[in-house]
């Protein structure tokens, strides 16, 4: 047989939006590698999707619809067809429309796909019944609301100019796990003289390359970041020129930075008051310096107000003027194509209540006025990654609570399910890829024919569309309608996209307005970079960058005294969330279920490398293996996510890190909490 070979686009929710190059012989893949055409992915891929035929063709895959036959959560069904399974939910979906109202249908998703077409082509169908609307808000709305109030939405440095930066800082953000195809951009400034520095409570794989790790305290980013503002000030080391025509509230922001003195920053962050003085100098020394902000550090209450404060920085010293300089939390060519034309609600929809992702388990267990009577998830695994985990299990047990999941895989939100319909993964369907971490937008071609009668996110939802009496061109007009609508953008090339180049599979690249602070054309009020916001201070919020402690943080409180270390929870390394948590070599190059110590907190505790123990707080508990190692700071705890709970099980009781994590919501965009957790750790029974 002939090998073929076929572009796609990795939709897993990593910033790099990899081009995958696809061989295909007898209708099976044979091989993947990175697209060498593609700017970013230039060959190579991550080792998830390097191994993603794991994925595809594993024995677990759910290759037909399937209906409950046993209690919630056991996870046991029986096959039945597609008609039999689309008319069992839009035959619920009607009964509790008529007995309780359109909103009490909740639909569940995030990220588990970001192709722009299969992350958002459900939203017109609940918009269209009336069903409560989902504040997608797990991942990054804090961060997304904090930055615009410094720089306006949309402003990111192009990662391609990263090989001419002189510094570059990484700032919570694990690129060796996360981020890959960053390194070699990296490498690249690098070898040119650069110097890379990381700030993380843990030295994870992209700290043990840097040339300077700095081991920051949880929670304490926003105070770091105003002691460099004030030194850098006080040094004379700002770009005067640049704060005095493109910047407002520079008299204020110095007055705001002045309590943050070396030494008390030391103090708040741990960090040597002379690595803070000399951080400070190298960052205000360097025009050319790119500042990477990673989410970690804005999962916190005030994790909106972080990213607000250390957005700060490269507008106060020009860094934003130099090529290869700036800030970047994401790229944000997702955020610029037409997505409106999917998810926003059509005139003559039925107006209905929001229903904030992060408060499932209140939402199915608490809410009235109507109860949640019908649930449909996709694209994501919430009985994983939401957190307050014990409430959420308590509402999915529901026997009242219909339940459909749309999924790969069997998992323990499938568990809980009445209907488990197959899904295809990115390489069964077509779809449109655009980064979170990249300017490029890529059509997505269809590799392979769908593992047994697994269906795309499009075919179900005009599926159901079709049964519950909606007329929509959405789910009408086919794929390469939804396609070319999505290109309408504001950061169109000249002259438009090149359909015909996007049908072949060439990645272009978005044109966002170059220095749009020259011409007073930031999206902030004023056009400015704006170290005071009037818009926050109208909120009755701080006005200036601000440090907030945490009260479940580093400093001595009633809470801290019962649970004494902070918990991390940042992403394992050959998992996307909770993706991949079943594939036999994540499982098995990760070692799943272990939280790291400190030696000092392991010995004070009695505990050895490897020894089995329970983490709890007022939350819940689960049980982990224990990790010694010094690559945590002491009176922190790292316990990497999102293994499934059902990896957690003990005496018969599924659980993860979840169970432990808060659902209150951020400062701003009521973005999540996970990294603000205090927690004890002691021998399990």
């Amino acid at each position: 047989m002939t090998v073929t070979y076929t572009t796609a686009v990795c939709t897993h929710n990593c910033p790099d939006a990899c081009g995958v190059r696809v061989g295909v012989e007898d209708g099976r893949i044979v091989s993947l590698a990175g697209d060498p055409d593609h700017p970013i992915t230039r060959g190579f891929l991550c080792g998830k999707v390097n191994r993603y035929t794991e994925r595809v063709y594993h024995p677990e895959r759910i290759r037909t619809p399937l209906r409950r036959v046993g209690a919630k959560g056991e996870g046991r069904f029986a096959p039945i067809s597609w008609d039999e399974a689309l008319d069992e939910i839009a035959e619920n979906f009607r009964r509790v429309m008529a007995e309780y109202g359109a909103e009490a249908i909740l639909p569940y998703s995030y990220s588990g796909s970001v192709g722009r077409v299969s992350m958002h082509i459900g939203h017109r169908l609940f918009h269209a019944l009336g069903a409560s609307r989902l504040a997608r808000t797990i991942c990054s709305t804090q961060a997304v609301e904090g930055q615009k109030y410094t720089t306006g939405a949309g402003l990111a440095a192009d990662i391609e100019e990263l090989p001419h930066s002189r510094l570059i800082i990484l700032w919570g953000s694990n690129v060796v796990s996360t981020n890959l195809h960053l390194l070699p951009l990296i490498r690249e400034a690098r070898k040119a003289g650069a110097r890379l520095v990381v700030i993380d409570p843990h030295r994870n794989h992209t700290a043990r390359q840097a040339d300077w790790y700095l081991p920051i305290r949880p929670g304490t980013d926003a105070a770091l970041a105003l002691g460099l503002m004030r030194e850098i000030i006080a040094a004379n080391l700002y770009d005067a020129a640049f704060v005095d025509r493109y910047t407002l509230g520079f008299e204020d922001l110095r007055r705001a930075c002045e309590p943050y003195t070396l030494e008390r920053v030391a103090e708040i962050t741990a960090l040597a008051a002379e690595d803070v003085r000399r951080l400070a100098h190298e960052y205000g020394g360097t025009r050319a310096s790119f500042l990477r902000l990673g989410l970690g550090p804005t999962r916190r209450r005030n994790g909106g107000m972080v990213v607000r404060t250390i957005a700060c920085l490269p507008a106060l010293t020009g860094a934003w003027e130099a090529r290869g300089g700036g800030f970047m939390r994401q790229g944000w060519a997702n955020g610029h194509l037409d997505l409106a034309y999917l998810t926003a609600p059509r005139p003559d929809d039925p107006p209905a209540r929001t229903v904030n992702m992060l408060h499932l388990g209140h939402a199915l267990t608490e809410l009235r006025d109507p109860p949640v009577m019908a649930l449909y998830a996709y694209n994501s695994n919430p009985a994983a990654v939401a957190p307050d985990q014990t409430q959420v299990h308590a509402g999915l047990r529901r026997p009242d609570l219909f339940v459909a999941v749309h999924e790969q895989m069997p998992t323990d939100t499938t568990d809980f399910a009445d209907i488990v319909l197959p899904a295809t993964t990115f390489l069964e369907q077509e779809d449109v890829g655009a980064g979170s971490g990249t300017r490029y937008v890529q059509y997505s071609a269809q590799a392979i024919a769908p593992q047994g009668e697994a269906r795309s996110n499009l075919d179900t939802f005009a599926a159901l569309a079709g049964r519950l009496g909606i007329e929509d061109p959405v789910y009408t007009g086919g794929f390469a309608h939804l396609a070319e609508r999505l290109l309408h953008s504001d950061w169109a090339p000249p002259g438009g996209f090149d359909l015909a180049a996007f049908r072949a599979g060439r990645a272009l690249k978005l044109h966002p307005p170059e220095q749009p602070w020259r011409e007073g054309r930031l999206a902030t009020p004023s056009g400015k970079f704006e170290f005071v916001s009037a818009a926050l201070a109208a909120q009755g919020l701080s006005a200036l960058p601000e440090y907030v402690p945490s009260p479940e943080g580093h400093e001595d409180n009633a809470l801290k005294s019962r649970y004494p270390l902070q918990l991390c929870t940042p992403h394992a390394h050959h998992l996307i969330n909770s993706s991949f948590a079943n594939t036999p070599s994540s499982r098995k190059l990760d070692r799943p279920a272990r939280i790291r110590l400190n030696p000092a907190d392991a010995a004070a505790r009695g505990l050895d490398e490897g020894q089995r123990v329970r983490v709890f707080n007022d939350r819940g508990e689960c049980f982990l293996g224990v990790e010694v190692t010094e690559d945590v700071r002491p009176g922190v705890g790292v316990a990497e996510a999102v293994w499934w709970p059902r990896d957690h099980a003990h005496s018969g009781e599924r659980g993860n890190v979840n169970r432990l994590t808060s659902a209150e919501t951020t400062d701003l965009g009521g973005g999540a909490r996970f990294q603000e957790c205090l927690v004890q750790v002691e021998a399990a029974g």
